[in-house]
């Protein structure tokens, strides 16, 4: 677990290439850098698909946002993804005024970014090579 200034971050692997977050608190200026961090560190260790549970998220400005802007480009830039499960209701509607959720897969709860991840993974495994 990690600890910033009103931050929760809670890490669990359903899966070798997968890491759940489950996002507790404000994403603001003082705790996006927090959470880009340890996003691309997971990333870095081998977890290229991180889906962020946002459902305990209380607030969310700019600097959370560009914070996930952050995560997905480097996630796709080696070969993983980011989604977003079970945003509250004002997180939502922030990521579709903004666009923000165009970049990314926002799902209404955690095991549906799981199973989809999974059928993504099989789908692109079943592919044969042309």
């Amino acid at each position: 677990m990690t600890h910033g200034t009103n931050l929760l971050l809670t890490v669990r692997h359903p899966a070798d290439s997968l890491a759940v977050v489950t996002v507790s608190g404000e994403l603001d200026v003082d705790t996006a850098p927090e959470l880009r961090t340890k996003a691309t560190e997971l990333i870095g260790q081998g977890c290229p698909h991180v889906v962020l549970d946002m459902a305990p998220v209380e607030f969310c400005d700019s600097s959370g946002l560009n914070a996930l802007i952050a995560i997905v480009q480097h996630a796709h830039e080696r070969g993983g993804s980011l989604s977003v499960a079970a945003a509250p209701d004002q997180l939502t509607r922030l990521l579709d005024m903004t666009g923000v959720g165009d970049l990314m897969p926002v799902h209404a709860h955690v095991d549906e970014a799981v199973a989809h991840l999974g059928r993504t993974s099989t789908a692109t495994e079943d592919t044969p090579d042309a």
